[in-house]
């Protein structure tokens, strides 16, 4: 198992704490978020990890180096051009060889022992991917995930609108008093996923989107396993936010 972890945005909602810094070097508690979710994964025995930069790549690659300060094994790639979540995990092919991959967005942090559980859920079974969420979200700024009763994903809807989740209501998808399921940015893929990848195209937000290949994964036949995050879970998204893990 390696880890591939998407650092390349700017994030404009942080204004201009990111004119000099990529988003994820932002510092909680005394330390770049990013070096944060590193040694997360490092906690659960995965030490290949490839970081996918872009915007001031440099300052992520000479805080990190090669990772053996950290006990890692780093390398780089750089997504010249920002156009969305579902292309990026394609540039760390060559990293990956035929090997299953943490997948993670360089902003989300989380319990450290969230790893280790996605290793464990990820190997009760010869599935084909792993999608984690959390509850108590508004759905329509994420996306919304639909399981069976396996909590094995059916269905993920990308920033649904306020009448897609009734609508989604009304059909029974969401059912009245149960979780709805806001996908909390961690997922763990065999190498499958690039063949649905190669054939993204463009979302009506102009991005290549990776939930559209995780249906197209579902559509034909590939088992996508569920895991709620336990414990604190934070999508480091704007300033507020950052503000108040400091």
């Amino acid at each position: 198992m390696k880890a591939v972890i998407l650092a390349a945005g700017k994030g404009t909602r942080m204004k201009d704490l990111t004119d000099e810094l990529p988003k994820p070097m932002l510092s909680v508690r005394g330390r770049p978020i990013l070096e944060h979710i590193v040694e997360g994964i490092l906690s659960a025995g995965i030490q290949e990890i490839c970081l996918v930069t872009g915007w001031k790549a440099e300052v992520i690659e000479d805080h990190f180096g090669d990772g053996e300060r950290l006990g890692a094994r780093i390398s780089y790639v750089r997504q010249a051009v920002p156009d969305g979540t579902g292309k990026a995990p394609e540039l760390a092919r060559d990293f990956l060889g035929g090997d299953s991959f943490l997948l993670t967005y360089g902003d989300i942090l989380v319990q450290p022992e969230t790893y280790s559980s996605m290793l464990a859920r990820f190997a009760e079974k010869d599935f084909s991917g792993l999608i984690t969420v959390t509850e108590g979200q508004d759905v329509t700024k994420g996306a919304v995930n639909l399981f069976d009763a396996k909590f094995c994903l059916k269905r993920i809807v990308e920033k649904p609108s306020a009448e897609q989740v009734a609508q989604m209501q009304q059909d029974g998808h969401l059912k009245e008093g149960d979780p709805v399921w806001y996908n909390a940015g961690i997922y763990m893929f065999t190498t499958d996923l690039f063949r649905f990848t190669e054939g993204l195209e463009k979302s009506p937000r102009g991005e290549y989107e990776l939930p559209d290949a995780i249906n197209e994964m579902l559509q034909s036949g590939l088992e996508i396993a569920g895991l709620r995050i336990a414990g604190d879970w934070v999508d480091v998204r704007d300033q507020d936010i950052l503000k108040s893990l400091k």
